[in-house]
């Protein structure tokens, strides 16, 4: 289940040369969603200093293209639409019809990238191990951005990707792999994302073949926990500025 992106097809491509897959493609969330939604939980400023890096870090994307080429050719990951692969549109995760097909599909496993939380009801009613790809480490990167954090926290040794069982939380559930990557000078907020999802590539197989065949060894998420969303653009500019982390 997916909202789509180079990212999450990295993934797809990946678990194809390994496994039959259906992709559950989820319309994405609108800017005004997450403005509104953001806007409830943190105020309306750092609501707009949030979208206003999203949109910026969209315009680096080109500044980013050297990087992320080589990101694909050093963990061999192919970031492209697979025509090979099914795949079927819901309006969300979290719908209907979205039960409806995982109903009809049967699937021996369901792996999460990119998508709205799923609710509680929609766990609860899918009868099958549900994993997460979070480009973070766990417990105490959850939410999004958790590369970009644990740099600009001086925490280096956290910059990582987790595969986790997802349950009712934010990234909260049983740990089963983590990986952890280390950054090139010429990594930023717009490449970080594709160097953990193409890390925890060998990973994302290896906790999906284990609960196909029933062998899934959760682990418990210990430590200091802490939710972040993308910083401010001012926070950006100022860790940049700063830190170099950029």
């Amino acid at each position: 289940m997916t909202a789509g992106g180079p990212n999450p097809w990295m993934v797809i491509n990946a678990l194809r040369s390994h496994f039959s897959v259906h992709v559950l493609l989820e319309e994405p969330e609108s800017k005004q969603e997450i403005f509104q939604r953001r806007k409830k939980r943190l105020g309306a400023v750092q609501a707009f200093g949030q979208l206003a890096t999203m949109a910026f870090a969209k315009l680096l994307r080109g500044a980013a293209q050297r990087r992320t080429t080589e990101i694909c050719r050093l963990y061999n990951a192919n970031p492209h639409f697979n025509p090979d692969v099914p795949v079927t549109t819901v309006r969300s995760i979290n719908s209907p019809e979205a039960l409806e097909l995982v109903h009809q599909c049967h699937p021996g496993a369901i792996l999460l990238v990119s998508t709205r939380l799923m609710k509680r009801d929609m766990l609860e009613a899918l009868n099958v191990p549900v994993l997460n790809l979070h480009a973070g480490i766990n417990p105490a990167y959850r939410g999004q951005m958790g590369g970009y954090w644990a740099l600009a926290n001086g925490d280096a040794d956290n910059f990582g990707a987790t595969v986790h069982m997802v349950d009712a939380g934010t990234d909260t559930g049983a740990l089963l792999y983590q990986v952890r990557p280390k950054p090139e000078k010429t990594d930023f907020i717009s490449t970080y994302p594709m160097l953990l999802t193409a890390a925890a590539l060998d990973v994302t197989c290896k906790a999906v073949g284990d609960a196909l065949q029933g062998q899934l060894k959760p682990g418990a998420s210990m430590g200091p926990s802490a939710l972040h969303f993308p910083p401010t653009l001012w926070r950006w500019l100022w860790n940049g500025a700063k830190n170099g982390v950029w």
